[in-house]
């Protein structure tokens, strides 16, 4: 999915974060800021990490989650609508609907925990998917509000990324659901079918490298068996987590907390600073061999500085002048504030570092150029 499709959801953390690094799953949960929020990493995994239908993977399939946790939402919505009396019977049925599925609110992160609530709600929504899909013929499709809205519903179309839908969305907001979205069967079918034939299936669009007994679990789940619960893709889903974890997020961690700019920004800064610096030594042996007066020599200050502060730039991943103003590039020439704390604070420890050795480096070749005696050839 191209970025151009996404709008940017930089929530606010709901509780201030300790002194440390935010975790894998907690900028996926969307509860860190730039630049090292969800955004962020996307932009990473785009364009230096070359490796993005990972992590596109990895959110399809949790919005697939959320798309079936709407429909049960919606299922249990209309059993307590148009059957009240359901609600206080025995009825098996009803019972495992209303007391088993919950609320609508879904973990971002992996599925590889047994002992935590969401993990046994998300068990529980998977069997009783894989029970209506064997021959319930109740749905919220066939349900008295979903009559009405009917004619908005279109086979195979998806609501938007939980992660990008809106700059001011509550975390815990079902963001997957917009108003007057009904959800029938066949979305969440159409769903996980769009998941395999564009990441699973070899030679499929964007094919993530999976071990082959995961593969072929999915694919003959879904094309053989008929499944669609979010079960399915558990697997698949628990190791792209873990080759993200390992692979790119400390990566993503140094390049965004060490430095504040981008790959072409580092690379515009050494031929620069290596074209400044030629400069200045070139002008700087001509004034000394010419004999020129120490006041001559003085715009030495000018090449030299420039030199010094992009080699700088370009050796440490930062700008120290824009890490003080609290600015951070995610694509070349745009920029974001640093608004995590804890980042903002190492930040600014390692900009006050870098530029105390660009002053030093850049004073000692000034002195030393303006005050060597000089000697007319």
């Amino acid at each position: 999915m191209r970025l151009s499709g996404f709008t940017m959801a930089r929530q606010q953390s709901p509780e201030p974060r300790p002194n440390r690094l935010p975790s894998f799953i907690e900028v996926l949960d969307r509860k860190t800021k730039p630049p090292v929020d969800l955004f962020s990493f996307y932009i990473y995994m785009r364009d230096q990490q070359r490796s993005v239908d990972y992590l596109d993977f990895w959110l399809d399939v949790s919005q697939h989650t959320h798309l079936c946790r709407h429909f049960v939402s919606e299922l249990r919505r209309s059993i307590l609508v148009e059957t009240p009396e359901l609600e206080k019977t025995a009825s098996k049925r009803s019972s495992y609907i209303l007391d088993h599925l919950g609320d609508n609110n879904d973990p971002s992160g992996p599925s590889t925990d047994p002992h935590t609530k969401e993990k046994i709600t998300d068990q529980n929504l998977s069997a009783f998917l894989r029970q209506d899909n064997n021959g319930s013929t109740h749905s919220p499709h066939s349900s008295l509000g979903s009559r009405r809205s009917a004619s908005a519903i279109r086979y195979g179309e998806r609501p938007p990324r939980p992660s990008f839908i809106s700059r001011n969305s509550p975390s815990g907001s079902d963001s997957s659901s917009p108003a007057g979205r009904v959800v029938a069967r066949a979305d969440i079918r159409a769903s996980a079918e769009k998941i395999l034939y564009t990441y699973i299936l070899p030679g499929a669009e964007r094919e993530v490298t999976l071990p082959h007994g995961i593969l072929q679990d999915i694919t003959v789940a879904i094309e053989e068996e008929g499944r669609d619960d979010p079960e399915v893709f558990d697997m698949a889903k628990d190791y792209t987590f873990q080759a993200m974890e390992r692979d790119a997020f400390p990566g993503f961690l140094r390049a965004k907390v060490f430095g504040n700019i981008v790959p072409p920004s580092r690379f515009l800064r050494l031929v620069l600073g290596l074209i400044a610096f030629f400069a200045g030594m070139w002008a700087a042996f001509v004034l000394i061999f010419l004999d020129k007066p120490k006041r001559i020599r003085c715009w030495l200050i000018l090449p030299f500085t420039i030199a010094v502060y992009s080699l700088a730039s370009h050796q440490y991943h930062m700008d120290p002048l824009l890490a003080l103003a609290g600015l951070s590039e995610y694509t070349f020439c745009n920029f974001s504030r640093i608004e995590e704390p804890y980042v903002r604070k190492m930040m600014m420890r390692r900009a006050s570092m870098v530029l105390f050795i660009t002053v030093s480096i850049g004073v000692a070749l000034i002195c030393l150029f303006i005050f060597v005696p000089g000697h007319r050839l």
